[in-house]
């Protein structure tokens, strides 16, 4: 497999891991530079561990984990955006939110993004390719792309506020219902 078809396919994988990264910047919590770097550490070493671990546990496993993936990150994303859209309709003293850069929800965040290169790491199986390269490749190209995602997010919420809050709870949902659209073969 060229790089250049690892790069493309890591950009695709990418795409949710800098959506979700996108929302988190809206919710106001990632004006540090810290902050955004453990985002983008946090998304990059779920897309390089996934693949990995789909290379490893090969066959068996994917048969049973493809018919119920789909659910796992649509209900992830959604109880988040459910979560951020019920907080942008009050005001910020009244608020109480979880934080989306730290712990279980950032946790969430990392496994639902990145459950498809799971199922990447099982076709290089299948394909007798190595899973290091293209993991690497996916890891860093994600990483990179949660960073620049957060951070403009961030801009929209100092722009935007709540409302940049509420659309990005918005996107989390909408991510999630493609995600589970896609694999029940309705989109």
């Amino acid at each position: 497999m060229s790089f250049l078809e690892v790069f493309f396919i890591a950009l695709g994988l990418s795409a949710d891991a800098f959506a979700v990264a996108l929302c988190i910047g809206t919710a106001g919590y990632a004006y540090e530079r810290r902050t955004r770097l453990r985002v983008a550490w946090h998304f990059g070493f779920f897309q390089f561990l996934m693949p990995i671990i789909g290379w490893y546990l090969g066959f068996m496993i994917e048969k049973w984990v493809e018919t119920f993936d789909h659910w796992i990150a649509f209900f992830l994303l959604a109880i988040v955006g459910v979560r951020m859209i019920h907080a942008s309709l009050y005001p910020e003293e009244v608020r109480v939110r979880k934080n989306p850069t730290r712990g279980w929800v950032l946790l969430w965040f990392s496994i639902a993004t990145s459950i498809d290169a799971f199922a990447v790491g099982f076709s290089l199986a299948l394909l007798a390719i190595s899973v290091w390269q293209p993991s690497i490749i996916i890891g860093a190209i994600t990483a990179v792309t949660s960073y620049i995602g957060v951070r403009m997010g961030t801009k929209l919420h100092r722009l935007y506020g709540r409302i940049a809050e509420g659309v990005g709870g918005i996107v989390l949902i909408g991510i999630g219902l493609r995600i589970l659209l896609s694999h029940l073969h309705v989109v």
